[in-house]
């Protein structure tokens, strides 16, 4: 994979796995261990692919703990693209009655990305 990292913070990046989309605010890029430090935002799920015609679910992870991870597996987002999962949710204020199953909806797509992230050659994770 051969993408060049140029975040900048306040930036909306994403994580990409299967059918789901973790979008979430770039707060700072830490260069020298080429790891990018962001705020998550939505929890996105497509039923199917990200390019299909069904209407996708969204979860609201405002509240949800900050995350360090390795910027090569970051894409910036589109404002088109993100605009319509934040709007209604930044509208209100996250439900506490739903914090535990979007926090371990969360947690499983961060494991599910590492799993991944595990076949990448250690060289092309290091080296950016």
């Amino acid at each position: 994979m051969d993408f060049n990292c140029d975040f900048q913070p306040r930036q909306i990046v994403y994580l990409e796995n299967d059918n789901q989309r973790l979008y979430a605010e770039v707060i700072q890029v830490v260069e020298s261990r080429r790891m990018c430090w962001v705020r998550p935002l939505v929890l996105v799920t497509y039923s199917g692919d990200v390019t299909s015609e069904q209407p996708p679910v969204a979860t609201d992870l405002r509240f949800a703990a900050d995350l360090l991870w390795h910027s090569i597996l970051f894409r910036p987002a589109l404002d088109t693209e993100v605009i319509p999962f934040l709007v209604e949710p930044l509208a209100t204020e996250p439900a506490a009655e739903t914090h535990s199953a979007s926090v371990a909806q969360l947690n499983q797509f961060i494991r599910r990305v590492w799993q991944m992230s595990e076949d990448y050659p250690r060289t092309e994770l290091d080296s950016g």
